[in-house]
């Protein structure tokens, strides 16, 4: 008995041990139930929803891109894609097959297919083909019966209505570059697109807009289920141009007939750049859906370089366009008055050296108006001699010669106005005398922009306010003025300007005038210019002995720059132009009446102006001949 009360004790003993651990195990699994489901609960909630629910961005609408009047110049048009889902065929050789027998899909597009499926889960979608058109998207979706696993997608693209006009100006996009990843996860969307060139990348940032979400639902296997929350996002700010989309189209039309040529139309007070054309051009779409390696090698091979915009990045001497500058030097400098005569007998002798004149018998007694609308290189040479290559090079960089001018546009060049520092710096020599006299008319070290000559004009033709080349009228109103503070003067006289208009005016409409055949049928709409010639190579003694006599005998990659510079109308300027025609031989016969023409369309194109249409007149004037400057 006393044994089996003993055995009973220590069981009871063992039992209660037992039922503590017990307890003590239950209490530690409700407490850790507790802290789970309680006190936890939000967190793992969150994270059951991370495994439940996926996110995606969205990729916002670019912001458009308006010409001066809200007509459109960039948008984003809807456009199709067709995708193939594997786990929905049974068959994707079959079905690709004949998905080509509804749309042109080549052969190694459908291998890339097949083997891009291999790659993937069964479930994700494949793009086949994109930019379908609506003839296309309509016969995949009436055989979609027969085309399992086959799908339609919608998105957009950017388009450009005006695509070959503008091309120069607004650039293009494309898909997002290595470089350009930094983290962003837009960026690595594969249907994103960032600005490449032109405004769609100095204003790539504003035109992005911000990202959307989506959330949908997915199953253990990461395939969707439902789409449980959608936010579209922002679109990228609009931005509207100070181009006058029929002024570009009437300047594109015109520069068209030539190989290569350039033109920028300024409004002389604002700084607005109404037009600014390079030709030849280029289609900007094909870069948005991809250029093929054939495409891309005749456009970077072209001599012509469609890709360049000449208009801000080539680089001419100035020529006899240049006279304008010297002639305020020493009007400013008291070097060379109005009244100053010089006699040109068709050369200036410099020590051993002779230098002539375009006219090769000379042009007689000339005082500073009639040396400009003759052109006289003579008159120049002795000008720039007792001016100064210093004094000179001071001048032309008020008038924006010899730097970038911050146009909205990337490829922007600086041209180049040459000094005694310059050459010492670069050349290691000291600037000879000689040299002087090639930079008075406009040649030698000179090189200068179609914009720059522009805007020289410009400067010129609105008494010496220093206003700048824009693109963009940020915060201004359709058909607006522009605001803001007057741009600075370049602190040249009236009673300079004066002179020099007035020999503008002359070189068009006086009867010695080097471009009388540019002048406009409306006196009270006269314009003012200047020709020029840019010599690209001389004609050596030898060529003259073989019958290489003057500039249309030698070939086109060797023949002189064309070039004209001009403001309208003269009493009350409102337009200036520059147009350059690359190997076009004289300024006065290539370029002079295409800058005619497109100063008359602009005055046309006026909103402010109620007259009728203007034509250009071609006085008849037998027994005199253009100048070749």
């Amino acid at each position: 008995m006393h044994r089996d009360n003993d055995r009973l004790r220590m069981f009871s003993r063992r039992a209660l041990l037992l039922g503590v651990g017990e307890l003590g195990l239950f209490g530690l699994l409700a407490g850790r139930l507790y802290y789970l489901q309680v006190v936890s609960a939000d967190e793992y909630a969150l994270l059951a929803d991370e495994n439940r629910i996926n996110h995606r961005l969205l990729p916002p609408a670019r912001g458009r891109i308006f010409d001066r009047h809200g007509v459109t110049l960039a948008r984003n048009s809807p456009t199709y894609r067709v995708l193939v889902i594997r786990e929905q065929t049974e068959n994707m050789r079959a079905t690709l097959d004949a998905l080509a027998r509804l749309i042109p899909l080549p052969e190694a597009r459908i291998e890339e297919v097949i083997a891009e499926s291999g790659r993937r889960r069964r479930f994700v979608p494949i793009m086949v083909r994109g930019d379908l058109n609506w003839t296309e998207v309509s016969r995949i979706a009436i055989h979609a019966p027969d085309l399992p696993g086959v799908a339609l997608d919608a998105g957009l693209l950017r388009d450009y209505p005006a695509a070959r006009i503008t091309a120069h100006v607004l650039g293009y996009v494309g898909p997002v570059s290595e470089r350009e990843l930094n983290g962003d996860p837009l960026l690595e969307l594969p249907e994103f697109r960032t600005g490449k060139n032109g405004i769609e990348k100095v204003y790539d940032q504003a035109l992005r807009g911000r990202a959307g979400l989506s959330r949908f639902e997915v199953n253990a296997l990461g395939r969707e289920i439902k789409e449980l929350y959608r936010h579209d996002g922002e679109p990228g700010h609009d931005l509207m141009l100070t181009l006058d989309l029929d002024l570009q189209r009437y300047v594109h039309e015109r520069l068209s007939s030539e190989l290569s040529a350039s033109a920028v139309v300024l409004d002389v007070h604002s700084g607005d750049v109404l037009a600014l054309v390079s030709v030849p051009g280029f289609d900007p779409a094909g870069f948005t859906s991809g250029l093929s390696n054939d495409s891309w090698r005749e456009l970077t091979t072209n001599p012509r370089t469609p890709l360049v915009n000449k208009a801000i990045a080539g680089q001419y001497p100035p020529g006899s366009t240049f006279k304008m500058v010297v002639a305020l030097a020493a009007l400013e400098g008291g070097v060379g008055g109005p009244d100053q005569e010089v006699h040109c007998p068709g050369f200036m002798q410099l020590g051993r050296h002779r230098f002539h004149c375009w006219k090769r018998w000379g042009h007689g007694q000339l005082k500073l108006v009639d040396a400009l609308a003759q052109s006289c290189d003579v008159y120049f040479y002795d000008l720039a001699r007792r001016v100064g290559v210093d004094a000179i090079a001071k001048m032309a960089r008020r008038f924006g010669l010899g730097q970038t001018l911050e146009i909205d546009l990337p490829g922007e060049r600086p041209g180049l106005v040459p000094d005694r520092g310059w050459k010492q710096a670069t050349r290691g020599v000291p600037w000879q005398l000689g040299e002087t006299l090639i930079v008075g008319i406009g040649q030698g070290y000179m090189q200068a922009t179609p914009l720059q000559l522009a805007v020289m004009t410009a400067r010129i033709a609105n008494g010496g306010r220093a206003i700048r080349p824009r693109l963009v009228r940020a915060g201004a109103a359709v058909d607006g003025g522009a605001g803001g503070e007057p741009p600075p003067s370049v602190g040249v006289s009236d009673w300079s300007f004066r002179f020099v208009r007035q020999g503008m005016y002359d070189v068009v409409n006086s009867e010695r005038g080097t471009a009388r055949d540019a002048r406009l049928s409306h006196p009270e709409l006269a314009l003012a210019g200047k020709t020029g010639t840019s010599q690209v190579r001389r004609i050596s003694h030898t060529e003259r002995a073989t019958g290489v006599r003057k500039n249309e005998d030698k070939s086109w990659e060797e023949r002189d720059h064309a070039l004209f510079v001009a403001f309208a109308p003269y009493r009350e300027p409102r337009y200036a132009v520059a147009v350059v025609v690359e190997h076009g031989g004289s300024g006065s016969q290539a370029a002079a009446p295409i800058a005619r023409d497109i100063l008359a369309k602009a005055i046309e194109l006026d909103p402010t102006r109620a007259r009728p249409p203007l034509t250009a007149e071609r006085p008849p004037t037998p027994g005199l001949r253009g100048d070749p400057a």
